[in-house]
């Protein structure tokens, strides 16, 4: 094999285009060619001398690394591009001044942390399922929440036929209208937190997630991004 080549997917998020697994679905999809050639999952290239196109328009490198915090609004997909013409993230973090994209997701009706950044090698560290970072979440749930069902949570250890990882569950607050539960997860599958209530019994009107490792929401406005730090980077770098 050509010590000079890498896979294709890494050369796409290496320049800051999008994620390598966004980018694995849009190579499927046929969007890229190389050398004028429509690409295939599992293509490699020569970054120094090879032609990669995305949709027709060629990848240009981002030189400086970005990464930010977003607090992402009801309503929003955070693919990059909706084919469905729903509202995305990236009318939120357009214009910033780089290509920047989602490292992780939140489904279209759920609130709160999403980082995202051009920096290829931390959005795959981020969505890597080997790296359990801790992940936080405030769920509103109607009416008053009990401890067996806060027990049930807590024991949970398969969902609709799949494993999953044990759940901390601690109640904020409840009362007859409505419970506030904090989930701690460190291995989240598609949309769980919700099929987890669901299997309980409780309905959830707001989910809005808080943390994701040692980065937090704060008073981020809704809707609104700041750009992390460089100890915030370099401590999301060291987790494992």
């Amino acid at each position: 094999m050509d010590n000079q080549t890498i896979k294709l997917q890494k050369f796409i998020a290496d320049n800051g285009l999008m994620s390598r697994r966004a980018a694995e679905v849009r190579i499927v999809a046929g969007d890229f060619t190389v050398n004028g050639v429509k690409a295939t999952l599992g293509d490699r290239v020569d970054p120094s001398k090879d032609k990669v196109l995305f949709l027709g328009k060629p990848i240009k490198k981002e030189t400086q690394k970005i990464t930010v915090a977003l607090n992402k609004p009801v309503g929003y997909v955070t693919t990059m591009c909706d084919e469905l013409g729903r509202k995305s993230v990236a009318e939120l973090i357009d214009g910033y001044g780089a290509r920047i994209y989602p490292a992780g997701r939140l489904d279209k009706d759920s609130e709160g942390l999403l980082i995202c950044t051009n920096d290829g090698e931390l959005a795959n560290r981020l969505m890597h399922p080997s790296n359990h970072y801790k992940k936080l979440y405030m769920v509103t749930v109607v009416g008053k929440v009990e401890n067996a069902q806060a027990d049930t949570l807590r024991s949970l250890r398969h969902l609709d036929g799949e494993t999953i990882a044990p759940v901390g569950i601690d109640i904020i607050r409840r009362d007859a209208e409505e419970s506030v539960i904090r989930f701690t997860l460190t291995q989240g599958k598609n949309r769980q937190i919700r099929r987890m209530c669901s299997f309980v019994g409780l309905k959830i009107t707001k989910l809005q997630r808080i943390t994701v490792g040692p980065i937090s929401l704060g008073d981020l406005p809704v809707g609104k991004i700041r750009r992390l730090t460089d100890d915030e980077i370099k401590a999301l770098s060291k987790i494992k």
